[in-house]
């Protein structure tokens, strides 16, 4: 019994890290194509979701069994019941890839806005944020996990950088009605990616928390973390 447990919580870890290490491609390839402007590279980010999402309904079946038959306790417990939360997480995050590459197409469908910088670093940021959440998880490092909130400031702070860039845009846009038009719609879609953005920030945040519940069993939500120390 022992060793059969033993092997339904490999299989556990083995189909999380699959499904982070798609999660993390489909986040890649959505800022690729917002940034490439690339049709094909959005297109094939909607047509991958299915797969994430039934990893997270596999993962879903292989933790009721666990829960049902193996009476888990302590670590094991933690682990099986942080599995399904991450996963979660990265389902949401494989949503806002999507949403990233929804308005990407639209995007590319019109002349390209004048280049925002605050953009660049938003993403960078988010990147960094979903790396140090996926590997925390790996490498069972407490201390990387808790530290991705650092990070989580400096996203909220080029979100809001892309929005007041793209306000003053539409306010000087041309006189013309259908280009005026065009040039919000445009300006919209792109405040909705940096909000995509920043919601995968949070939920890199959620995860590294779930990672440190697993660790440790603390419980580091809605608590001020003092990184000095």
């Amino acid at each position: 019994m022992e060793r059969h447990f033993i092997k339904e919580l490999d299989d556990l870890k083995m189909t999380l890290l699959n499904m982070a290490a798609l999660t993390r491609r489909a986040f890649e390839k959505a800022t690729q194509a917002y940034l490439n402007r690339d049709e094909a590279l959005a297109r094939s980010v909607v047509e991958g979701d299915r797969e994430i999402n039934n990893l997270e309904l596999k993962i879903d079946q292989i933790v009721l069994k666990l829960l049902a038959l193996e009476q888990p306790m302590a670590r094991d417990l933690r682990f099986i019941l942080g599995a399904t939360k991450i996963s979660k997480e990265l389902e949401r995050i494989a949503d806002q890839a999507v949403n990233i590459a929804e308005r990407s197409l639209f995007l590319c469908q019109h002349p390209p806005l004048d280049h925002l910088p605050a953009m660049d670093q938003l993403i960078e940021v988010a990147d960094a944020m979903l790396d140090a959440a996926i590997t925390s998880f790996v490498e069972e490092n407490t201390q990387k996990a808790i530290r991705i909130r650092q990070m989580d400031d400096i996203a909220d702070k080029y979100t809001l950088e892309v929005l007041q860039t793209l306000i003053d845009k539409m306010v000087k846009s041309t006189p013309g009605a259908e280009k005026r038009i065009l040039n919000t719609r445009r300006a919209v879609q792109t405040i909705i990616i940096s909000r995509c953005l920043e919601r995968v920030g949070d939920l890199a945040t959620n995860i590294g928390e779930h990672v440190a519940f697993i660790v440790e069993a603390i419980n580091i939500k809605h608590q001020k973390i003092d990184f000095d120390e």
